[in-house]
């Protein structure tokens, strides 16, 4: 049996910067949860053909996003204790005033909650965004962007690297509670994209894996569907070229903030490449070997569908990690979850902020939350009087490395 328990912090939360809050006036933190996670909800809702139960489960979790306070959980889970522990600092108050990155994990797990995902019956493990999740891997979205990457790859090991690298970054755009692919366009490791990267340690990511024996190197994936297959590409690639002899694709335990990517999230997207074209049917069947050769394992821990951050690792994920060469961590939350979700000062170095973090990580992410380190002095002014939304709009990437 699982077992849910608090970590000890590898970091004492009184040396973080204060916590980004929903409670800021005019933040991206407060219009999450005024606007977004309502709609999620809405949208939860009418996707799915819920018994009346839980559609009035859904309804009365909506009304207290809306305008009531914050309660336990109270159904009958394994994690029920655990989650009621870490949010009993904000239970009873509005979800307007409470730590952004706790609300939107506790939204979620409250989301399951009301359609009896843990539950005996019918909608057991049923996935509520299993109807969003499979627009994504419909025959124009994420297979084709996965065919027309191939098509664009170069021969040249270290620009195939590159181009997949800044790819699997760039899918981070395609995270559905948060939609900026259609509008910004989807991964293609195009080079007008370069100046969209506010930090681009890729160089010395390919440095360390030329000079470094990469013997386990660990993937924590986000969001499925295109991300994921960009993901893919990037593991075929270190494992194609000799990057890295193992490579563990880390995935959420349950459904979480949407789109996040689970193990059987990895199964369809590779169904969705057998059907792709010649080339994307040989990447599937490259990757299918691979995880039956154990030279790609799929992972998953009860931490990583928390609101617990990874200076919070419980002792047997710490152990797992410390045991990799490098850790890739995939997208905005994950990055968030790096920093504390905490209002750094943009200039702070990303190894200073991540200097706890047991192993050798790089983060690849889309800008989608008003949280960011390892700039230049000046650099976020610059950007912020260029384009005010710079930090949450999606438009712009980092790859920030310590190694």
């Amino acid at each position: 049996m699982t077992a849910f328990i608090v970590p000890t912090s590898q970091v004492a939360l009184s040396d973080l910067p204060s916590a980004i809050c929903t409670s800021e006036p005019g933040s991206f933190a407060r219009y999450t949860l005024t606007d977004r996670v309502p709609g999620i909800l809405r949208e939860t809702a009418a996707l799915n053909d819920f018994p009346d139960e839980i559609q009035r489960a859904l309804e009365d979790l909506h009304t207290e996003l809306t305008g009531g306070v914050v309660r336990e959980v109270r159904e009958e889970a394994p994690d029920r204790g655990f989650w009621n522990t870490v949010s009993a600092p904000h239970l009873g108050r509005s979800w307007l005033d409470v730590p952004w990155y706790w609300g939107e994990a506790y939204f979620y797990r409250r989301l399951l909650e009301a359609t009896r995902y843990f539950q005996p019956g019918p909608w057991r493990s049923v996935d509520p965004f299993g109807p969003k999740k499979a627009t994504e891997l419909a025959p124009e979205a994420a297979p084709d962007a996965a065919k027309a990457l191939l098509d664009l790859l170069p021969e040249e090991p270290k620009a195939r690297f590159e181009m997949l690298v800044h790819a699997s970054l760039w899918g981070n755009r395609s995270d559905l509670s948060y939609e900026v692919a259609a509008r910004l366009g989807r991964p293609t490791g195009a080079r007008e994209e370069r100046t969209n990267l506010v930090s681009d340690d890729t160089p010395a990511l390919w440095d360390f894996l030329q000079t470094t024996r990469c013997r386990r190197l660990a993937v924590l994936a986000d969001n499925a569907g295109t991300e994921l297959l960009m993901d893919l590409l990037l593991v075929d690639c270190l494992l194609g070229q000799g990057l890295a002899t193992e490579v563990h694709l880390h995935l959420k335990p349950h459904p979480f903030f949407v789109s996040d990517a689970m193990l059987r999230d990895v199964f369809a997207g590779l169904d969705a490449l057998e059907g792709s074209g010649e080339a994307a049917r040989a990447l599937a069947r490259r990757l299918w070997a691979t995880l039956a050769s154990g030279r790609l394992r799929l992972f998953t821990h009860w931490h990583y569908g928390t609101s617990l951050f990874y200076f919070q690792l419980p002792e047997d994920l710490r152990a797992i990690l410390s045991g990799m060469d490098l850790v890739v961590v995939k997208g905005d939350a994950n990055y968030r979850r790096l920093l504390g979700d905490a209002h750094w000062p943009p200039t702070t170095s990303f190894a200073q902020a991540t200097g706890y973090f047991p192993a050798p990580l790089v983060a690849l992410r889309t800008l989608k939350a008003e949280i960011i380190v390892g700039l230049r002095p000046g650099e976020a002014e610059r950007l912020q009087a260029e384009d005010p939304a710079w930090l949450v709009n999606g438009k712009r990437g980092l790859v920030q490395a310590r190694l």
